[in-house]
This record gives C-alpha cells, sequence and structure tokens, in this order.
C-alpha cells in the first residue's frame, strides 16, 4: 500500500504543470500551481544570454584559429551579419511568433497536410541537434576550463567525462526544481560574467594601446601575409562560416519570449529590446576581444595544446590581471559555460510541447516539464559519452544546428514579407537568406559531421513521432466542441425523446442521397420512428492534425432532413467526442448508424492513419469504449 501510494506520489510530481489541451502551453512551469510568474525582458535576456555571451570563452580563440591576423576583420565580418542579417530577421520573428513557437511556426502556417507537419519534424531535429549540443558542449567546454586552471587538484585530471556528467545532472537539477529559480541563477552569472569581462577587455585594450609596436607588428603581419585590404577582405568573408558558432542565441531568444511580462504588445516589444540588446553588447565584446587576443597573444598559443587555445580571454586575465584574478574569472567562465545550456533547455521545454503532442507525435505526458527534462538530460548524458566530453568534436553539429535554424528563419521572414507585398524588404530578406544558406552549406562541406549527428536525431523524433501516431490511434482527438443555435435547438427538440444520428459522407447533398440512406439504415436497424433521426456528416480539414476543434453547424435540406455539418482532421474522432458531448448535454444516450466500409480492413486502417477517414465504424465504436469505460453509459453504436 504505501508502495503503492509513494508511486502516486512520484507520479503527480512528474505530471505537475501538465498542460490542458485546450490551453496554450506557454513554457515550463506554465501551469504548475498556476501561471508562471513573468519577468521583466532583461531578465529574459539573462537566460538566453548565459549561452549568447558564454560564447565569449571560447569565441575569440576560433576566430584566431581561423583567421590568423586577419581574426579582427573576419570578426568584423560576423557582427556584421549579426545586426544587419540575424538581428532584423529574429526581431521580425518576434513579431510574427510571440507565443514561443519560434521560426518554426511561420513556416508552418506555410505549409499544410503531411509535408508540413514532416518539415516541422525534421527543423525539431535540427532545433534538437542544437540545443542538446548546447547542453553537452558548453558543459565539456566548462570541464576544459577547469581542467586548465593551475589550482585545479590533480586528482580531478583525466575524469573530464564524470566532471562533465555532473555538471550536466545539476543543470538538469535546477529545471526540476523551478524556472523562476533558473531566471534568477541566469541574472547572476551574466552579470558578474560580463563585469569581470569589461575588465579584462578593458584591460587588454589599456595594453594595446600603451604598446603601439605590437599594433604596427600585427598590421605589418598582415599587409606580409596577405598583401592588399581586397584580398584580406576576400579571405575575412571565406573564413566567416567558421565563426558562425558567434551566432548562437537568437532561436532561444524568441523561444522564451512567453516569459517576458505585460501583454501581448509589451511582449513583442520586450522581445525586440532583448534581441536587440543581446546582439549589442555582444557585439562590442566580440570585435573589442577580438583585437586584444590578436594583437597581445602569440599565435602559437592557439594552437592546440596551446595555452589560449579555447580560452584567449583566460588566458590574458592570468596573464595581465594575475592568478588569483584569473582564477576568478575562470570560475566565472566556468559557471556561465555550465549553466549555458540553461537557455537550450529552456527553448526545448518550450519548442516540443507546442509541437509534438499537438500533432499526436508524442505522448500526452510531453506536455509536461519534468518528464521532459529528464528525457533531454538522459540525452544529453548519452551525446557526452559517445563525444567523450570532447568540445572540437562537438563544435561541427553545434554550428550545423545554429545555421540551419537561422537560415529557416531567414526565408521564413522572406515569404513572410513577400506575402505582405513588402517588394523592398522581400529582397533585403532573400539576401539575408543566401548569406545564411552559403554559411550552411560552407559548414557542412568542411564537418559533415553536423549533418550526420543532426540526421540520427530527426530520423529518432521521425520514429518515435510515427509509433506514438499508431499508440495513440484510438485517443479522443477533440479538445473543444461549439454548436450553433439550429444544432442547439435540434437537441433541445430531441433531447426530450430520442436522438439518433447517421452517420453520412456527403456526396451530391441532394434529396435522393439522404432519401437512400435513411432507406438503407431502416432496413438494416428496423428502425421505424424516423422523427428522432439526424444527418451527420464530417468534412476532412487536415488528417495530418491531431487535435482539433468541433463547430457544429445544423440546418434543414430539402424542407425535411435535419444535418450537422462539422470539419474535423479525423471522422471516428469527430464522431466518438460529438455523441458524448450530446449524451452530456442532453442527459441521454444517443444512437448512431453506420454502414460497414468495403474493401480491405487493414488497407481501410492506414486509410484512417493517413487520411483521417477508412475503417469508420469500429475506430469510432473503440473511441467511445476508451473514452467512456461504463458501459452503462455509453452512446449506442449500431452497424449495418
Amino acid at each position: 500500500m504505501a508502495v503503492t501510494e509513494e508511486r502516486h506520489t512520484v507520479r503527480r510530481w512528474l505530471l505537475q504543470g501538465l498542460t490542458e489541451r485546450t490551453a496554450p502551453h506557454e513554457g515550463p512551469h506554465a501551469e504548475a500551481g498556476g501561471p508562471e510568474k513573468p519577468h521583466a525582458w532583461w531578465k529574459v535576456m539573462c537566460l538566453t544570454g548565459v549561452d549568447y555571451f558564454s560564447t565569449l570563452g571560447y569565441q575569440p580563440g576560433i576566430a584566431a584559429l581561423a583567421a590568423g591576423v586577419l581574426s579582427p576583420l573576419a570578426t568584423l565580418v560576423l557582427v556584421a551579419v549579426t545586426l544587419l542579417g540575424a538581428l532584423p530577421v529574429y526581431r521580425r520573428v518576434a513579431a510574427d511568433s510571440p507565443h514561443g513557437e519560434g521560426s518554426i511556426a511561420m513556416l508552418v502556417r506555410l505549409l499544410s497536410f503531411w509535408k508540413g507537419k514532416l518539415f516541422v519534424l525534421v527543423l525539431l531535429g535540427f532545433a534538437a541537434t542544437d540545443f542538446i549540443i548546447t547542453i553537452t558542449l558548453s558543459a565539456a567546454d566548462a570541464t576544459a576550463h577547469i581542467d586548465e586552471n593551475p589550482f585545479l587538484p590533480g586528482a580531478m585530471r583525466g575524469h573530464e567525462v564524470a566532471i562533465t556528467l555532473l555538471l550536466v545532472a545539476l543543470l538538469g537539477g535546477v529545471f526540476l526544481k523551478g524556472f523562476t529559480e533558473a531566471i534568477g541563477i541566469a541574472v547572476a552569472l551574466v552579470g558578474v560574467y560580463l563585469g569581470l569581462n569589461v575588465i579584462v577587455v578593458g584591460d587588454a585594450l589599456v595594453e594595446v594601446i600603451s604598446h603601439p609596436h605590437a599594433v604596427s607588428d600585427w598590421t605589418g603581419a598582415m599587409t606580409t601575409a596577405h598583401g592588399s585590404p581586397l584580398a584580406m577582405v576576400g579571405i575575412a568573408l571565406l573564413v566567416f562560416p567558421k565563426l558562425a558558432l558567434g551566432l548562437s542565441g537568437f532561436e532561444t531568444g524568441v523561444a522564451v519570449m512567453p516569459h517576458i511580462k505585460g501583454d501581448l504588445d509589451q511582449r513583442i516589444r520586450g522581445g525586440k529590446q532583448l534581441l536587440t540588446t543581446a546582439a549589442g553588447i555582444m557585439s562590442v565584446f566580440l570585435i573589442t576581444s577580438s583585437v586584444a587576443t590578436t594583437v597581445l597573444i602569440p599565435e602559437r598559443e592557439f594552437e592546440p595544446g596551446g595555452e589560449a587555445n579555447g580560452r584567449a580571454l583566460a588566458y590574458l586575465a592570468h596573464e595581465n590581471l594575475g592568478s588569483v584574478f584569473g582564477s576568478v574569472y575562470d570560475l566565472s567562465t566556468i559557471a556561465i559555460l555550465w549553466f549555458a545550456g540553461a537557455s537550450a533547455m529552456a527553448g526545448l521545454l518550450n519548442l516540443v510541447p507546442r509541437y509534438l503532442p499537438k500533432f499526436g507525435m508524442a505522448p500526452d505526458w510531453a506536455r509536461a516539464v519534468r518528464p521532459l527534462v529528464l528525457v533531454f538530460t538522459g540525452a544529453a548524458f548519452l551525446i557526452t559519452w559517445i563525444f567523450d566530453a570532447d568540445v572540437d568534436a562537438q563544435g561541427g553539429a553545434y554550428a550545423t544546428g545554429v545555421l540551419v535554424l537561422i537560415t529557416s528563419a531567414a526565408a521564413a521572414v522572406t515569404l513572410s514579407a513577400r506575402r505582405r507585398r513588402q517588394r523592398g524588404r522581400t529582397w533585403a530578406f532573400a539576401l539575408v537568406t543566401a548569406v545564411f544558406a552559403y554559411t550552411t552549406v560552407a559548414n557542412v562541406v568542411e564537418r559533415p559531421d553536423g549533418v550526420k549527428i543532426a540526421g540520427c536525431f530527426i530520423m529518432a523524433i521521425l520514429l518515435v513521432s510515427l509509433l506514438s501516431r499508431i499508440f495513440r490511434a484510438f485517443e479522443l482527438r477533440v479538445t473543444h466542441i461549439e454548436a450553433d443555435h439550429v444544432t442547439q435547438g435540434f437537441l433541445q427538440e430531441l433531447g426530450k425523446r430520442q436522438i439518433r444520428l447517421i452517420a453520412n459522407e456527403p456526396d451530391r447533398r441532394d434529396a435522393a442521397e439522404y432519401s437512400d440512406k435513411m432507406a438503407q439504415i431502416i432496413a438494416d436497424n428496423d428502425m421505424t420512428d424516423q422523427a428522432d433521426v439526424l444527418f451527420v456528416e464530417v468534412n476532412v480539414r487536415d488528417a495530418s492534425d491531431f487535435e482539433t476543434e468541433l463547430h457544429v453547424r445544423g440546418e434543414v435540406l430539402h424542407h425535411r432532413y435535419r444535418v450537422l455539418t462539422v470539419e474535423s482532421s479525423s471522422v471516428p474522432s469527430a464522431l466518438a467526442a460529438l455523441v458524448l458531448w450530446m449524451r452530456d448535454t442532453t442527459h441521454r444516450r444517443p444512437h448512431i448508424y453506420f454502414e460497414w466500409t468495403e474493401g480491405n480492413p487493414v488497407a481501410n486502417f492506414a486509410r484512417y492513419l493517413i487520411f483521417g477517414q477508412g475503417e469508420v465504424a469500429p475506430v469510432t465504436r473503440e473511441m467511445i469504449r476508451q473514452a467512456e469505460p461504463d458501459r452503462r453509459r455509453r452512446p449506442h453504436v449500431h452497424v449495418g
């Protein structure tokens, strides 16, 4: 008995915050004990900033390795693409998709039926690649910074995988506790980290200014190695794709918009302020840190095994400000890298419940936060183990996920501008899309492992989604029913006697069709009283949708036939939900009459899964049985 109660307690704790089907999912812990407390836009910016700003821990080193002495010029290209490309795109996404669906929702509106759902699943595969790898790569990089600190106890060395797994587990624990706690930690970490970077970069720039010969040596090296300024710009453009990690954070920025305080207009303004402020802060740090590290750090130190490899600013902190301050900076870098996965976790917790359960592509418990946290943490454990907590091995997959999402966002914004007939913006966003498409292709060609990893995520999502759709085939899929006044009048009249529904697949809708159908049902079921009959017709709108609302419209055709029409993604689901709703409305058990479907039952069931119609009678009856366990309260189903 005690064991059973304990299991129920654990289940209640795991499923706390499970959203109702009729309620939009507003993100982590949105329904746990009431709506999640909203936050000021700058606090939410800190949550996305732990990912975006943490790239300062390794971005200057990546730029130095990719571009050498041209690192500041290549970084300037990155900043230009950020401010003139990614930022305008995502400001538009924030306006068009303010509920946390991200840029994916904009593309979903342009596509329907199964091709739209499959496209969403593919994009979610890239999003999962981006977000999961963000968690594992950032934790692995935090472990690398722990390894490089001179005060680290020797006993911890050689246990990188164990340390990384511990960091990932701690991150998951924060989200199991609550989303507000995550916001508070993010604000503190971002504040401390940016403050320390101001000191490190500021001190380094003073060093640059006070040693003009270092600047002349740098400019001389550029001229000697690359000749004309035009050649330098060309090389900077070519190496720009290698710096693409500096574009992370935009997709999560729009994914967590529901947590911004205020009404919808205030949320959109807050989202735009969040994106603009984060991009502005990061752009300043990227340019200044690139100049400082390129001028002050010997090129050999950026190579694998060098002291500045993957930690250029930490190197300057130790060299210029001493080991004590350097260790404090290391601790701050380790903390923000560890928590960088928080923005990715928040993004996943907003995206997955909005799409997969709604499409019938995931179990219903995927609407709850805590089970998802455990699933994502487990996936991060697996990735960490597979890649042996190696930062470089995960970089390609991370960049691929980031770039595919940004490219899809740019394409969505371009199509949106075209629909609005905004010719100037259409061409401008099309140019931005082309830049990101080039960057994506260049990154994939150089590091194809990223696409392979994303492909594994996509195949896993497709397989799980297909199995979930099959296992949930008999689940009642109607979230809400509304009836017009004509339908309500029919029910008030028939509720005093008996309600008999005839399921009819509409064709010509002439008098002969209804007369023949009525005669067939009477003959098959020995029905004598025709006065209580209602025809019900279901038009399948988009069979790829899983959940739907029913709007029932009543009419009298040919002066004698009462007909109810509804639109739904599934004929059996609509009919089952309708008769159950009629029972609850009239307190009488309706009768519904079907004809057997001709043809192979297996083929008809496949038609039901794909097209929402086919094996209607038995599927409707099974849906009613599962929705109402008490046989004495079930509506009557007749098949002739």
